[in-house]
Order: C-alpha cells, then sequence, then structure tokens
C-alpha cells in the first residue's frame, strides 16, 4: 500500500482528533507548496493574508471565511509542531470522556470566541487604535478543548517532562495565566485570542453540565453538509449495507464503553435533577437503547 493510500485510509478512518491534526498539517503543507510555486515564478504571493483574521472590522466583513479558516493556519514549521503537540496532548485527554463530536464542536466553537475577543479587543481597547494585526494558529482551539478537559476533571494527573505531575487544572490556570500577562508582549492578539477560547473551554462544561450541548446544533449541521456532498458525488447503489465497525483493541473497545457509561451517568443526573422531560431527543433514544440491553 503506498502512503498515500494508507494517509487517505487513516484520515477516514481516525479520530476526530486524527482528522483535525491531518487538516491541520495538509494545510501548512499545501500553502508552503504554493508559496514555493509563485516564489519560483518571479511573483511572491501569500494566502496568508486571505485566510487570517484582519484587526480591521472593513476588511474582515469582505473575509468573513478567515474566523473558520485561521484556526487551521500557521506561520511556520514551530508554530505547527507546538500546537499539534497540544492538540494532541489534550485531544487525547478530551477523548477519554467525550466523543469525537464534542471534541470537533468545542475546537470549532472555540476557535469562533477565540477570533470573538482578538476582533472586539483591537476595535474597542486605545492600545491597538493605531494597530493592524492578523490573527492565525489553532492555539485558541486548543486552549478551548484543554480548559473544558481540565474543568471536567480537574484533578486528573498528568506528567510534564523534566518537570513532574501536576493536576489538569493547575496546567490549564498555568497557561491561561500565562496567556494574561503575555498580552503586553509582541503577541498580544493571539495571546486575548488564548483567553476567548479558554472562556468557551470553560462555558462549554457549566453548560453541558446544567443539560445543554451548545455545540450539538454545529455537529449536526456538520453532518448533514457531509451527508449531503456524500450523497451527491457518490455513485448509487441498490443495494444498501450497513455494519458497525467494531473497535480495533481492546484499549479502544474499553474506552468506548466508558464514554457510553459517562453518557448514561450524565443523563440519568439531568433526570435527577430536571426530571425526564428535560431530555433531548438524543438522550432519550440513547436511554431506551441502554435499557433494552
Amino acid at each position: 500500500m503506498d502512503i498515500w493510500s494508507d494517509i487517505k485510509r487513516t484520515f477516514k478512518e481516525g479520530s476526530v482528533l486524527t482528522r483535525l491534526i491531518y487538516i491541520n498539517i495538509g494545510v501548512f503543507l499545501v500553502l508552503k507548496l504554493i508559496g514555493v510555486v509563485f516564489y519560483l515564478a518571479g511573483q511572491p504571493f501569500s494566502l496568508v493574508n486571505w485566510l487570517a483574521v484582519p484587526s480591521a472590522t472593513n476588511e474582515l466583513l469582505h473575509r468573513p471565511w478567515t474566523v473558520v479558516s485561521y484556526m487551521f493556519l500557521h506561520a511556520g514549521f514551530l508554530h505547527l509542531i507546538f500546537n499539534i503537540l497540544g492538540l494532541y496532548w489534550f485531544g487525547k485527554l478530551f477523548l477519554y470522556h467525550f466523543e469525537g463530536s464534542k471534541l470537533l464542536s468545542v475546537y470549532l466553537l472555540g476557535g469562533l470566541m477565540g477570533a470573538a475577543f482578538y476582533i472586539l479587543a483591537y476595535n474597542l481597547f486605545p492600545a491597538f487604535d493605531s494597530v493592524y494585526g492578523l490573527l492565525l494558529g489553532a492555539s485558541a482551539s486548543i486552549f478551548a478543548v484543554l480548559v473544558a478537559v481540565s474543568v471536567y476533571d480537574p484533578n486528573r494527573e498528568i506528567y510534564l517532562f523534566f518537570i513532574g505531575k501536576f493536576s489538569l487544572k493547575y496546567v490549564a490556570a498555568f497557561y491561561v495565566l500565562l496567556s494574561v500577562i503575555d498580552i503586553s508582549t509582541t503577541n498580544p492578539g493571539g495571546n486575548i485570542a488564548h483567553l476567548g477560547g479558554a472562556f468557551w473551554g470553560w462555558f462549554y462544561i457549566y453548560q453541558l453540565r446544567r443539560g445543554k450541548d451548545w455545540g450539538s446544533g454545529l455537529v449536526d449541521f456538520i453532518d448533514r453538509m457531509a451527508a449531503f456532498f456524500d450523497g451527491t458525488f457518490k455513485p448509487k447503489s441498490r443495494m444498501k449495507v450497513t455494519y458497525k465497525q467494531p473497535p480495533r483493541d481492546d484499549h479502544e473497545y474499553a474506552h468506548q464503553q466508558h464514554q457510553k457509561q459517562e453518557e448514561i451517568n450524565r443523563i440519568l443526573d439531568k433526570i435527577g435533577k430536571s426530571g425526564y422531560e428535560s431530555l433531548t431527543k438524543e438522550e432519550k433514544e440513547l436511554l431506551f437503547k441502554q435499557g433494552k440491553k
């Protein structure tokens, strides 16, 4: 099997975390290759200006897609590597408790909140009156994932290289505090965006514990769009075969079972607090299926 086929297979069969990592790496490589082509043609050109979030609102109105594209965009190799490592570490912790759809929603909505904080700050605070900036990178989304899992499982210990073990809540608090302090440095926009992502991570878990999944609507929309394009470009077949892909190993099976039990516990807690009628249609269906087993 050639490398390209293997990449396509792992992207298709991999988790949401795997796909997010692939997309970030893929965007970086494609943009670098395009830059090389233009450079060799003697016409230096960068797509960064068209994909990063501008601080000027009049430019943002002409490039509204940048509030999404920026969270997959990186300036250099080290920028990409550090963000990919953070996404992998904290994404794995997140997936220990939640399914991939929630990781996707936290990543995207955390990125959107980071962009919102950035745009508001650059247009409200006097310090940025004469400053023009561009926001790019996945760090606001990663902050959202980090804070979300640290709020949900604050006492989980993680090992930091050459330092030792720390509770996740202290790791998240350190990074948030560092972002506040670094607003006065050379990257104020990026650090403000970090705080926007961190806010969304906290808000998402706070609302989830109250029985409200603020990311479900976005995930449903993405699923409908994916189904639409899949049905549009996929050849029609009279035969329909459905099956469930089994877990690849015992560890994955145990992880899936743990996720299911966590979700059932959350639903039962919601019934205890607000009654059965407070459940969503999806929650009732899940509880019904579990009861049949």
